[in-house]
């Protein structure tokens, strides 16, 4: 970030402090010591910094930025994460006036364009979007990008549209690295499989991709021998799995590219195969700790799905209230948990993701008065 662009989030980071105790102690508020509120200004200073004049209007009508969020609600180990994400780092500046105006969709790809042209008729500034169907979504996130309503995409891409930004792991990236892991775990002349949600979905495609080319590269006597949709259906990904099992009986690893792999850890053990097949998953929940204990899961590829929440509503809360450009392309770096790490991650603690929200019509205002 430019010292022309610094902005609450660049002073919070130098300061030491967070973004909370930044606004209080550039506005004269109350609630931080004294000493903490000269290093921020010390810090504000030196970076040359002056609020955009969106964040003045903001503070001088005490007007909300309306962000609308259209997110599934499944798979909820991972979307309960990322909703988490966004609604904690849109508290941390609730004094702006920040409504989050949140319109789920069942899970990914269905109902999403009838949920995004109802945010649309509202007066949203920004749309936070999943993108299960992107030929589907692509023409509304123009129609949004036309109407300088900035679209950020999370998780998966719309490509072909204009939206203003993407933040994801990068799922090319992912795919190749559960190859690598995988090729290390399987003998000479391995047969695997990748079982993904749906191939329509630029995140998973790009994922079955990228192991499919690394894998093939790596190890030219193994074979990748079905890609399997399971639609994040955990009846039909079971069901599948079980036919898998049955139509490959030299099968030797699979990769579960989506957070749907308890119903293939099932298929597994009521075929007596648990542990006998090498299985990379992805991400992390309660459930699937004990997987990983037993040895059902050797690995999974970790995509933070609270910080990608952040990250989606903190590069659209920096342009409004600093005119901080907005990135294109915000790719995470993936992590490997396996059973030696897993209690480090957050999705280990029972107290994780505490906030839901169950209501189409729910909407969340953080801060400032209508």
């Amino acid at each position: 970030m430019t010292v022309k662009h610094a902005g609450i989030y660049k002073i919070a980071e130098m300061a030491k402090v967070s973004i909370g105790t930044v606004d209080r102690a550039l506005k004269g508020r109350p609630g931080i010591r004294e000493a903490t509120r000269q290093r921020v200004l010390r810090v504000a200073k030196k970076l040359r910094y002056s609020p955009h004049p969106a964040a003045r209007a903001l503070a001088l009508r005490r007007a909300s930025l309306r962000i609308g969020v259209c997110i599934p609600r499944e798979i909820h180990f991972f979307y309960d994460q990322m909703r988490a994400g966004i609604v904690d780092e849109a508290k941390l500046v609730g004094g702006f006036g920040i409504d989050i105006v949140y319109r789920p969709v069942p899970s990914l790809g269905r109902q999403e364009k009838d949920s995004l042209e109802k945010l649309l008729a509202t007066d949203v500034n920004a749309i936070i979007l999943t993108p299960g169907n992107p030929k589907l979504v692509t023409p509304l996130i123009d129609r949004a990008e036309q109407a300088n309503i900035r679209v950020v995409c999370i998780t998966t891409d719309a490509p072909a549209s204009r939206r203003s930004s993407l933040v994801s792991i990068d799922p090319e990236l992912s795919g190749k690295l559960a190859a690598e892991l995988m090729t290390k775990f399987l003998p000479a002349r391995s047969e695997v499989a990748v079982i993904t949600g749906m191939l329509a979905t630029e995140e998973h495609q790009r994922k079955a991709d990228g192991f499919r080319s690394a894998f093939t590269r790596d190890c030219p006597d193994r074979s990748v021998v079905a890609v399997i949709e399971g639609h994040e259906s955990e009846k039909e990904s079971y069901r599948k799995t079980s036919a898998l099992l049955a139509r490959h009986p030299n099968l030797r690893g699979i990769y579960v590219s989506t957070v749907n792999c308890l119903p293939v850890c099932r298929a597994l053990r009521d075929r007596g195969l648990a542990g006998k097949i090498r299985l990379i998953a992805t991400d992390l929940f309660q459930e699937m700790i004990p997987e990983l204990e037993n040895g059902t899961i050797d690995a999974s590829i970790y995509q933070d799905p609270y910080l990608q929440g952040q990250m989606a509503i903190r590069s659209l809360l920096d342009h409004f209230i600093n005119g901080t450009p907005i990135r294109s392309t915000c790719y995470l770096n993936p992590a490997v948990i396996l059973r030696t790490n897993v209690n480090l991650f957050r999705e280990a603690s029972t107290n994780s993701a505490k906030f839901d929200v169950r209501s189409d019509a729910a909407r969340l205002k953080l801060g400032g008065s209508r």
